[in-house]
């Protein structure tokens, strides 16, 4: 792998400019992606406000920010089983539906998060 000598803080940010064109990448080939960062952006802040405690806070936005972690997951386990080839295979597909149900996973547990949270400061 390219680099693999280089240590320290040059390490650091060789791997901090991967991570940005990973999700460069990622927002510009993945509709889904682009989706959820276009809900996560006003939902980030109100979040902050709505949260009356710290816990609270931190769980309503650590939920909000679990969906796009995902989301980059399913699409790194996509591009690695397009790559092996076009025909249709069942596991490629199982691995691929397996990517996608986390996705919804992770959108339930954020909207379950938000709904204990802020339901009951409703009632």
């Amino acid at each position: 792998m390219a680099h693999d000598n280089v240590r320290g803080w040059k390490r650091v940010i060789y791997a901090f400019g991967y991570s940005m064109k990973g999700l460069r990448a990622c927002y510009l080939g993945e509709e889904a992606f682009r989706q959820e960062v276009f809900v996560l952006i006003p939902l980030l802040p109100l979040g902050l406000w709505l949260g009356e405690t710290p816990v609270e806070r931190a769980m309503l936005v650590g939920s909000l920010l679990m969906v796009p972690i995902v989301e980059l997951l399913n699409s790194a386990i996509e591009a690695n089983v397009d790559r092996i080839g076009p025909e249709r295979h069942e596991l490629s597909a199982l691995a691929k539906d397996f990517a996608s149900a986390a996705v919804l996973t992770s959108i339930l547990f954020a909207a379950v998060i938000w709904l204990l949270i802020l339901v009951p400061k409703w009632l």
